[in-house]
């Protein structure tokens, strides 16, 4: 019964969050669509040379850089130091994505490692816990939620911490860059900074 209670809970909390937040996905898949903003990052050098350099700006060449042109998603992998950048190409938004990748290089790699470990853990202790509790073999059900609950709180400290910091030096490294390679004028690059 507790059960039906908690995801009753979870049901109403999705729901008033979704209404807080005014969230529209048809809006979201078209927040990067902007032709003229297109046009204006289409001047900038390729993705690889792009994140060769803000690599150099930060002091650390040493990251391995790829370009898979079927992924839909960048990302840095701490465990390979590598950076994968998806098919971008077309999109205003590569400059301060591959600026994003490249901070997460930078970050402390004790915790880059330790969230790549911890995420894997989390996420066998939940499949482990959800198929216990679907055989009905889970003993002290309150216990293993509770350690669930503290599991959930330091995966996403670490994680929210780990994105954050790299979102928001993302937006100035991307700027810094754009004024360094005076491509655009002053006026396109607050244009271009304002959208990303």
């Amino acid at each position: 019964m507790e059960f039906v209670i908690v995801i009753i809970i979870a049901l109403v909390t999705t729901i008033i969050l979704k209404y807080i937040f005014d969230y529209k996905m048809k809006e979201l898949k078209h927040i990067g669509d902007d032709q003229e903003l297109d046009n204006l990052a289409k001047a900038y050098p390729s993705n690889i040379e792009m994140c060769q350099e803000y690599l150099k700006k930060l002091g650390n060449e040493k990251v391995e850089i790829e370009e898979d042109k079927g992924a839909e998603a960048s990302l840095y992998i701490a465990i390979t130091d590598k950076i994968l950048i998806a098919n971008i190409q077309k999109s205003y938004t590569r400059i301060q994505t591959i600026a994003h990748e490249c901070l997460h290089s930078v970050q402390s790699r004790k915790l880059l490692l330790f969230n790549f470990a911890f995420s894997n853990v989390y996420l066998i202790y939940f499949i482990a816990v959800c198929g216990l509790l679907v055989f009905k073999l889970l003993p002290y059900k309150m216990m293993f939620m509770v350690i669930f609950l503290i599991f959930s709180l330091i995966y996403y400290s670490v994680r929210v911490f780990l994105e954050n910091d790299a979102m928001i030096k993302a937006r100035y490294l991307a700027k810094d860059y754009m004024e360094e390679k005076k491509i655009s004028s002053k006026e396109e690059i607050e244009k271009l900074v304002a959208r990303i």
